[in-house]
């Protein structure tokens, strides 16, 4: 599979962003996706993940009650949105998926496939 991530841009504090990942490929609903980001000068965190029905999601302790994440099989599509932006949410955000993996998973190991990201600068 094949992953197009997309959506970033400049956006103030508080500001809220919809990010895109598009998926190519067969049987894409079969895949677990994870949003990972990476800040400027810092290692690769995970941010959020979505199972393969779309029914369970699981976030980091820093985004939680902030961030969201929905899918659309049909479209082969995943749409995290971030809301209250912060500056220190700025980063190249990465979607990212496995097959047959667990939704839990936060490692950047655990994904087989990556996108090419999409970086969200936020201002203060």
């Amino acid at each position: 599979v094949q992953l197009q991530a997309s959506g970033g841009g400049l956006v103030q504090a508080g500001d809220s962003l919809r990010l895109s990942c598009a998926a190519s490929g067969r049987d894409f609903s079969s895949y677990v996706v994870g949003w990972f980001r990476q800040p400027p000068g810092k290692e690769r965190e995970f941010v959020g993940s979505i199972n393969w029905g779309g029914t369970n999601t699981y976030f980091a302790g820093s985004v939680r009650g902030r961030f969201t994440i929905s899918r659309d099989n049909a479209k082969n599509t995943v749409y995290p949105q971030i809301n209250s932006l912060k500056p220190e949410d700025t980063a190249v955000f990465y979607c990212a998926a496995d097959r047959g993996g667990s939704y839990v998973n936060t490692r950047p190991r655990d994904y087989a496939y990556w996108g090419q990201g999409t970086q969200v600068t936020v201002s203060s």
